[in-house]
């Protein structure tokens, strides 16, 4: 049986078509009982919502390689440079972009990283089937994302618990004001707005300060994408953001480790959680 997803008529739909044929694939190359208790047996997960409670905006620094929209962004392209790289000069946490097809990430990117750094983990995919969830606790993962725009609501209740139940963080992922209100109805604690919309795959970093105001106490706000400079990074921090996510304003830097250490080191104020 393949995952189910919401189609949406755009781009977003190829995806997420893809994907599910993927896991379908994986399913069969490697059953769910194996990696279910990989991922039980796992070293237990670190953090990551509490590593993002600092007196600074906190960076999530991302390990990516490419995007459907820009195509490959770094090249050489080493995942545990970029990855010792972020950790050594200041990130809260680090990002690691797993999918294949579109983004050139892959699995045994978040598994090499895990061995190389000691701060929180974040599989960034198009997570919709359990399997992944175990699969990304088995490789490493403190968290997982889940794109509020890519699920059903009863998918998202599933996917949510069993995030929690392996000890995990659930960042999810909101664009408007209809998937702010489902994620709060989820009684999700960590949210990520992203900038961009993955349906036109067009930018407006104006979004976070839009949706902020709709996010009562308690909750972590995480801004994602359009974030290049450490202005953005302030903007953001006074919309209310705990934390910043930047995959391409750190790789297409001339001076990686300078970036970080200067994203990673602006004030915040009005912060949510």
């Amino acid at each position: 049986m393949s995952s189910a997803f919401v189609r949406t008529g755009t781009v977003l739909d190829r995806i997420l078509e893809r994907k599910a044929e993927d896991v379908a694939a994986r399913k069969l190359e490697r059953p769910l009982a194996d990696v279910r208790r990989e991922a039980e047996t796992a070293a237990p997960p670190r953090d990551f919502a509490g590593a993002l409670r600092r007196d600074t905006v906190a960076l999530i620094a991302e390990v990516k390689r490419a995007s459907p929209s820009k195509g490959v962004l770094i090249d050489p392209f080493d995942p545990v440079e970029l990855a010792t790289t972020y950790a050594g000069h200041g990130a809260a946490a680090i990002s690691v972009l797993t999918d294949e097809p579109f983004f050139q990430g892959h699995l045994d990117h978040l598994r090499a990283v895990r061995g190389a750094v000691g701060i929180p983990l974040l599989r960034k995919d198009f997570t919709l089937d359990p399997y992944q969830v175990y699969e990304g606790r088995a490789a490493g993962a403190d968290a997982m994302l889940l794109i509020v725009a890519a699920l059903e609501d009863w998918q998202m209740a599933e996917l949510h618990a069993l995030v929690t139940a392996l000890g995990m963080a659930a960042l999810v992922e909101v664009h408007n004001e209809a998937e702010v209100e489902r994620a709060l109805k989820l009684g999700a604690t960590l949210i990520g707005v992203n900038n961009r919309d993955l349906k036109t795959f067009q930018e407006d970093i104006s979004t976070t300060e839009r949706l902020a105001r709709l996010l009562p106490d308690g909750v972590t706000l995480v801004a994602e994408s359009a974030i290049r400079s450490a202005e953005d990074v302030r903007r953001m921090g006074a919309a209310g953001a705990r934390a910043v996510l930047v995959g391409e304003g750190l790789v297409k830097a001339g001076n990686i480790a300078g970036q970080v250490q200067l994203f990673s080191s602006q004030p915040r104020e009005g912060v949510h959680g």
